[in-house]
């Protein structure tokens, strides 16, 4: 976010009408005239580009690139009664998995396994929450068969790696 302390510059730019208005209609927190939408999404490319993001930061950013998402499911929630955890758990997951490689710059093997180590931890825990919902026959989402449906590959490799005894 631009300090109040910051020395402004004025910028002038011709951009199609369809962005204009696409702007003008763009929801930014903390934003309401254009010139202060240009100004927050402007600092936050560049503190993207700038690998500036923070966990933290880069977890808001990741939440409100999937806002549109969120915001859709939310509705149907509402209209239809159903909540798919499945759903709600992918998009967690998504979110946190890219706040970790967006606010990562790795540079030594170190770094570069810590890394690593984290995003296999979070894919492992995403892979534990769907072996859960398969437990049962009917998984807790908007297609109750869609874990069962994704499982066999995943099940004969896991047979692979403990074979049963006595076979």
């Amino acid at each position: 976010m631009v300090t109040q302390a910051a020395t402004m510059e004025p910028l002038s730019a011709r951009i199609p009408s369809d962005i204009y208005i696409w702007l003008a209609q763009l929801q930014v927190e903390g934003a309401a005239t254009n010139s202060d939408k240009l100004r927050v999404l402007l600092g936050q490319l560049k503190r993207q580009h700038d690998g500036a993001f923070d966990y933290v930061a880069a977890h808001a950013w990741a939440r409100d690139l999937t806002g549109r998402l969120r915001e859709a499911l939310v509705r149907i929630e509402g209209l239809s009664g159903r909540h798919s955890e499945v759903m709600a758990a992918l998009l967690e997951h998504a979110t946190a998995t890219l706040a970790v490689m967006m606010s990562q710059a790795p540079t030594d093997d170190a770094q570069a396994a810590r890394l690593e180590d984290a995003l296999v931890r979070r894919s492992f825990a995403l892979f534990e929450t769907l072996l859960r919902q398969a437990t049962t026959t009917a998984a807790a989402a908007y297609d109750p068969a869609v874990v069962r449906r994704h499982m066999a590959g995943v099940l004969e490799l896991t047979a692979a790696l403990h074979p049963s005894k006595g076979a």
